[in-house]
């Protein structure tokens, strides 16, 4: 569902040209997915073994990017890059953290393996790359290196310290965060 949800919200930008349009689609699927949760439906989304606001946050998450990208920073990375992130990374991360449980820890009260933050991590850079690339079409040299390997270094932190399913905003704000920081 991470995965899909994620690809269908990238075109956003690419179909919707107001934020009231993504403001009622996230609306409609938060509504959903209340109504979901009260009458125990929809649980390849819900099913898994603790709780999580994950499901709720993100909807949140797109709305945030896309207000984001669309009045504070006019460049397309301030969406895609968050998302992408969210997206693929996340899910990747849990997976190979399930299979994989090595070198388990806790941080704040979340559990994680350090399996699945080295492949967050790893996954993060691809992705950014693949952002970077498409966002600016230039070389990547030192300094964007730098740049694409701190936010991705920023948003495995921020799902390492996340716990309940807030890793869904907090993944996004990080990587919002350290694109404003660190973009020239």
């Amino acid at each position: 569902m991470h995965i899909g949800t994620g690809i269908i919200s990238l075109l956003f930008p690419i179909l919707l040209a107001i934020h009231w349009s993504v403001l009622l689609l996230c609306g409609l699927f938060a509504v959903i997915l209340v109504l979901s949760l009260k009458f125990n439906l929809l649980q390849s989304i819900h099913a898994i073994d603790r709780k999580s606001a994950g499901s709720l946050a993100y909807p949140a998450a797109v709305y945030l990017c896309f207000v984001t990208q669309a009045y504070l920073d006019d460049r397309y990375i301030f969406y895609y890059l968050p998302l992408a992130t969210l997206a693929i990374c996340d899910p990747m991360a849990a997976l190979s953290g399930k299979k994989w449980p090595l070198w388990p820890y806790m941080i704040l009260g979340a559990k994680k393996t350090l399996t699945g933050s080295i492949v967050f991590f790893i996954s993060a850079i691809i992705v950014a790359f693949l952002v970077w690339k498409y966002a600016h079409g230039s070389n990547l040299g030192f300094q964007e290196l730098s740049i694409i390997t701190s936010i991705a270094l920023m948003a495995t932190l921020a799902e390492a310290l996340s716990k309940d399913g807030y890793d869904n905003l907090t993944i996004p704000i990080s990587t919002i965060a350290g694109l404003y920081i660190l973009l020239p």
